[in-house]
């Protein structure tokens, strides 16, 4: 089982109620993960907001590029790249903003800030990448649970 304990049926519902994902640690660097993820969320049908204070007012696959995740909203999920030991302030700040989901990279593990979130009734995931879960499971934002 996944570190976050969510069975693919979970998973497949989160992506399938998701319209709107705020990319914290995006690239603006083609060969980065985030950038790559990105690409794929957009050719996908998500609304993808890029998140990155060094790069905020300028364009990233054709959306503008916002520096706080406050900036970003509404919101449906919080896709989360940054180091485990930035994550939780980053999932603290999208409880305040009432993302629906948190998602937390491959790589990217923080219980307590996944404790957190699920206890202000967001979903948490954890350890996972919505590029591999998303055609893995088939789903796509057109696809309503």
């Amino acid at each position: 089982m996944a570190k976050d304990g969510l069975t693919d049926s979970e998973i497949h519902r989160i992506l399938g109620q998701t319209r709107r994902i705020a990319l914290v640690g995006a690239s603006n660097k083609p060969d980065r993960p985030s950038h790559g993820v990105m690409r794929f969320l957009l050719a996908q049908g998500w609304e993808v907001t890029p998140v990155n204070p060094g790069l905020a007012g300028q364009t990233l696959l054709g959306q503008p590029v916002v520096a706080t995740l406050a900036d970003a909203g509404p919101l449906d999920m919080v896709d989360i790249f940054r180091a485990s030991d930035q994550a939780g302030a980053v999932v603290d700040a999208a409880i305040r903003l009432g993302a629906r989901t948190v998602w937390l990279q491959l790589g990217v593990i923080d219980e307590a800030a996944a404790i957190r979130a699920r206890a202000a009734g967001l979903n948490a995931v954890m350890d996972r990448c919505p590029a591999i879960e998303a055609p893995r499971l088939r789903i796509s934002p057109s696809i309503v649970a």
